[in-house]
């Protein structure tokens, strides 16, 4: 294949190789005619070097030099001087050279020094390619500068010839100036080298793109040459810093776009008020400060009170300020579609009637005479094998509890309450009923307890008076239930309903007097299980009737503004509200959990928690707005709607 190569002179004449032969220079070529030589002597072509990819290019800018001498006839050959490539090594290996004088790493130290410079000059790449030397030092190069290199390697043999043919001298000064073209060839290597290093470093600067952690591979036929490892990794590090950067920094509202993004934010908040969780989903799609925008609570709280167990009251208050109202609401769907993972998180040998209650990321749960108190994992759906404490006192098992006041109020079959303080060992207990004591509830430093002997009784929580009963109330019915208005001047007490009056009866906290009933045509055993106040004015219960009744004193005393009855005909031991639209109950039979909305009339879910040979009633239940927890007489189980 022929070849034609320009070579990297400024003056843009026809080089050494043209035509695949050695030509000398027009100047060159009539003094030689003048002495009497017809053409001069000719060498023989060295051999093309032929690339990877098949296209023919000059031999190495050594080679050049040495042809040249020999055409000259100057004698032997000066030493050549050691360019940034090392020594001559074999054509098409394109790598550095591994030995290196110390006038090559001085130039490569002022190369280093040029880079934040960057100097402006004029210089044409050659095609030169340095071979591979042999010494101490071999540190791998960017092919960018091996190739400007090449350049500087190229460009002195042919400075040293252009001026030998301008100023006119004789063949042995054009000699000495070609041996000096190697000295100046050292400057435009220095230039070219601190130029391509500037370039690149203003490159990487300029656009924070990581340099590929891939070596570059050399192009030549002696084999492949791996690039800097240390110094691609240190970049790799650099841009791997830059990228998390720019992640923590917030998305910038976008310059361009329709003219809706360009509007005051107040005035979007106004708008994107008005859409459904669909549009604002869709929205949050579009760009990355959309969805920064789109996700603030003030787009989501309309959208959260009217979902399920969402964290707001039916008044607005948030129960859950900690949690994202966005977050909320994406997991609210899966409590209104049913998507759960249902597990075990306690197991005990006998048949219990547990009891529970949740504070913060503490589970208290009653075993036998026992409270165990355990400590939620951080993904909330496990608990900590080991109890935290231990709370005892009681000759019999564990009826009902609360928590109050950071003291654990204690209910016992034994006829007995108990006190402990959470976070130390102080307990006292103290003889309360006759009998068993079926129900406890605590607000305001005051105590209320019911009982199976056909009483209920008024405590002082102060240290000081612990024991002394302020009122004792002739229920003359066994009391299964009592609960303390949020307004500390009345309570409700829930009987068996097994004589002639309401089993939902209001009275006086300070008096002890009757003050109303609730409902007038109960059937004789609907008894009251569960009752639990939502509002100073609204209260819900449940029992043995099978139905669940919202009451609201403002309305009626006599009639329930709203009711749902278990489809099965269970009884309903337990119930469970969020204070909004969400309510969920316990059955006695097969452990089944329903969810209702309050909005409907039908169940929403039912999930059966156990099978027929340990059917179980639900003792009691509890959720937060991401998991739900049953107490069973084998188990307590976890329904988690977070990660269904």
């Amino acid at each position: 294949m022929n070849a034609r190569c320009v070579s990297g002179t400024r003056s843009g004449r026809p080089g050494a190789w043209e035509g695949g032969a050695l030509r000398p220079p027009p100047a060159l070529r009539s003094r030689s005619k003048a002495s009497g030589v017809r053409g001069g002597p000719r060498l023989r072509p060295a051999p093309p070097h032929v690339t990877r990819s098949g296209m023919v290019s000059p031999p190495p800018g050594a080679a050049a030099v040495a042809a040249a001498r020999a055409w000259l006839r100057v004698g032997p050959a000066p030493r050549p001087l050691m360019g940034s490539q090392g020594g001559v090594g074999p054509p098409g290996n394109g790598g550095p050279g591994e030995g290196e004088s110390g006038e090559t790493r001085k130039l490569q130290e002022e190369g280093r020094a040029a880079r934040g410079k960057r100097r402006k000059g004029k210089g044409k790449a050659g095609a030169g390619q340095g071979g591979k030397g042999n010494g101490a030092e071999g540190k791998p190069e960017p092919p960018q500068a091996k190739e400007e290199t090449g350049l500087g390697a190229e460009a002195g043999p042919s400075a040293g010839l252009g001026k030998a043919r301008e100023r006119g001298g004789s063949v042995e000064e054009g000699a000495r100036r070609l041996v000096r073209g190697d000295e100046g060839s050292a400057g435009a290597r220095k230039e070219a080298k601190g130029r391509g290093e500037g370039k690149k470093e203003e490159w990487r600067v300029r656009t924070g793109r990581r340099e590929s952690a891939r070596p570059a591979r050399a192009q030549g036929r002696g084999g492949q040459a791996w690039g800097r490892l240390a110094g691609t990794r240190a970049a790799m590090a650099t841009a791997a810093e830059e990228e998390a950067a720019a992640a923590r920094e917030p998305a910038c509202r976008p310059a361009a776009g329709p003219a809706l993004l360009r509007l005051p934010e107040e005035l979007l908040l106004l708008i994107f008020s008005y859409l459904d969780m669909q549009a604002l989903g869709r929205l949050a799609q579009v760009c990355r400060w959309l969805r920064r925008f789109t996700s603030c609570d003030l787009l989501w709280r309309r959208i959260a009170r009217a979902s399920l167990n969402s964290g707001f009251t039916r008044l607005g208050t948030d129960l859950m300020a900690s949690v994202p109202v966005k977050e909320r609401v994406k997991i609210s769907q899966n409590w209104r579609l049913g998507r759960c993972r249902e597990g075990i998180l306690l197991k005990w040998r006998c048949s219990q009637m547990p009891w529970m209650q949740l504070e913060g990321d503490s589970l208290y749960i009653s075993q036998a005479n026992f409270i165990l108190a355990y400590q939620f994992r951080p993904d909330g759906g496990s608990l900590n094998r080991r109890p935290l404490g231990v709370f005892a006192g009681h000759d019999e098992d564990v009826c009902h509890f609360v928590l109050a006041n950071s003291h654990i109020i204690s209910a016992g079959g034994d006829g007995k309450i108990g006190i402990h303080k959470i976070h130390s060992t102080f307990t006292v207990k103290y003889s309360a009923h006759v009998q068993e004591v079926n129900c406890v509830d605590c607000k305001g430093g005051i105590i209320v307890s019911g009982s199976r002997d056909r009483t209920a009784k008024v405590w002082p929580l102060a240290s000081g008076r612990l024991g002394q009963c302020l009122h004792t109330i002739q229920t003359e019915d066994r009391v299964w239930s009592i609960a303390i208005s949020p307004l500390l001047s009345s309570f409700v007490t829930g009987t068996a309903c097994c004589g002639h009056f309401s089993p939902l009866r209001i009275w006086d906290l300070n008096s002890g007097q009757l003050m109303t009933h609730l409902g007038s045509d109960f059937p004789p055993g609907a008894g009251v299980l569960d009752v639990m106040y939502e509002s100073p004015s609204t209260l819900l219960s449940c029992g043995y009737d099978t139905y669940v009744r919202y009451w609201d004193l403002r309305a009626s005393a006599r009639k329930c503004v709203m009711e749902w009855e278990e489809p099965h005909d269970s009884t309903l031991y337990c119930l469970q509200t969020d204070g909004n639209h969400l309510l969920a109950t316990g059955s006695s039979y097969y452990g089944v959990v329903r969810l209702w909305d309050r909005r409907q009339r039908a169940c929403l879910h039912a999930f059966p928690l156990t099978s027929t040979p340990l059917s179980s009633p639900v003792y009691c239940l509890r959720f937060t707005t991401r998991h739900l927890y049953a107490a069973l007489s084998y188990n307590l189980r976890v329904l988690d709607f977070q990660n269904p």
